[in-house]
């Protein structure tokens, strides 16, 4: 089985019982990708996928068959949330006090959505802290390669001109990270609670697959987080 590398985020690695990582390419189709993050963490939990559709919904883990939803959300050890990217913005959100876990996968429309900002909302309606959440945003496109078109800009409206710039081309870019990172302290997050990978995957061809650099046949990247369902399993797969 091939094997899968993973990013991990600082603010998150220590956190006691949580795995989490932000899966790198791996060679082969999107099913053996699965195949291997869920091996990654199989002492860990189950990992549940999402069937994505680029919208704001956020669903309650377990499922049997993956929902049409881009957030997911769990409050029980051993069940794993995992996100599918290949320039989208994959977001890990935890509360490390009561060891609930939510994940989004925020591309434009995702983003337009909220699908993040509603994933912490989620949390917070179960009763976590917005201002104890920690936050991870992973590798996605950069606003140095996400050309956008004029639909873009209309979705995003008056109030997302901020996080697009015009280049001398004539087309905007859009910096969908720090759109994410604006709805998720809008949410009642800290800014010191948020890190982020800061790694373009449209530039780093060696180490992420990319949409807009590989078109449809592009793989994806897998993102993974949880609470381990057993004590001896690593804080995160890099470990």
């Amino acid at each position: 089985m091939a094997a899968m590398d993973f990013l991990t985020s600082p603010l998150l690695a220590n956190i006691p019982g949580l795995v989490h990582g932000f899966g790198q390419r791996v060679a082969g189709t999107r099913a053996i990708a699965r195949e291997a993050a869920q091996e990654t963490f199989r002492t860990a939990g189950d990992v549940f996928f999402l069937h994505q559709v680029h919208g704001g919904v956020v669903v309650p883990a377990p499922w049997a068959e993956p929902p049409h939803a881009d957030g997911s959300l769990t409050q029980r050890a051993g069940e794993l949330l995992a996100i599918e990217t290949a320039d989208c913005l994959p977001v890990l959100i935890v509360d490390p006090s009561n060891l609930r876990v939510a994940a989004a996968h925020a591309g434009w429309r995702g983003t337009v959505a909220k699908v993040a900002q509603h994933a912490v909302e989620a949390l917070v309606s179960l009763g976590s802290d917005p201002k104890q959440l920690r936050v991870a945003l992973g590798p996605s496109i950069g606003p140095c390669c996400y050309e956008v078109g004029p639909d873009v800009e209309e979705a995003f409206g008056p109030a997302g001109s901020r996080f697009l710039e015009r280049k001398a081309s004539g087309r905007s870019h859009l910096d969908v990270a720090e759109a994410n990172r604006t709805q998720i302290e809008e949410a009642g997050v800290l800014p010191s609670h948020i890190d982020k990978v800061d790694l373009c995957t449209r530039c780093r061809e060696d180490l992420f697959f990319s949409y807009r650099r590989d078109g449809a046949y592009a793989g994806r990247m897998i993102s993974v987080a949880g609470v381990s369902r057993t004590p001896s399993a690593s804080l995160s797969p890099a470990a």
